[in-house]
């Protein structure tokens, strides 16, 4: 059930089989039918999630009742709160399943403990943490002075494989614009393409 974690891991890092046989002692795995939730708002989680098949997202929900999604998370990728993982805080965001999924559920000490028995992982868990603050700035700095278009270009670069798998309504929420903004931004993108053929 592990093999995806421990392929992630060992393309990742030079941890050996032994060492992952000693760090993933007791973590749970989870199969999660899709539009489950694993994660609701104002919990207080002591969990993160891999995602080793399938897609799962996070997102929060304003007053007015409007989805915001703040991240997809495809195979091989991290998602969950940070602020109720490592603050023991309420969660603000919710992560559910786009698709039939399967997950690795990390607690809080499992990154303490992998960094004693395969030390070689705490180089690369400071890069998958400076990656990710990376990934928010630039994120942020898209949704505040991009145009739609760019922010759409940005998305297919980043997530290749999703405009086939989310929903659109999904993917205009993601990037902070209408549905139909980004019906007239792909209509637009198919016209040039179609041109330059």
């Amino acid at each position: 059930m592990l093999q995806a974690f421990k392929e992630y891991l060992q393309t990742k890092t030079s941890i050996s089989d032994e060492q992952f046989q000693r760090i993933t002692e007791g973590v749970v795995t989870r199969k999660i039918k899709k539009d489950s939730v694993l994660l609701k708002k104002g919990d207080v989680t002591s969990y993160t999630f891999f995602v080793m098949k399938g897609l799962l997202r996070a997102y929060s929900i304003d007053e007015q009742g409007k989805e915001h999604v703040i991240q997809f998370a495809p195979e091989n990728n991290w998602v969950g709160d940070r602020n109720s993982f490592c603050f023991n805080e309420p969660a603000i965001f919710i992560v559910d399943a786009i698709e039939d999924s399967e997950v690795v559920c990390i607690d809080q000490h499992f990154f303490e403990r992998t960094g004693q028995h395969a030390p070689q992982f705490n180089r690369f868990n400071v890069i998958a943490l400076n990656n990710l603050i990376r990934f928010m700035q630039r994120r942020v700095n898209l949704l505040l002075s991009a145009t739609a278009e760019q922010r759409y270009l940005d998305f297919i670069e980043l997530y290749p494989s999703l405009t086939l798998r989310v929903p659109q309504w999904m993917i205009a929420s993601y990037l902070g614009i209408t549905p139909e903004s980004l019906s007239r931004v792909r209509k637009e993108l198919a016209k040039r393409n179609f041109k330059s053929i």
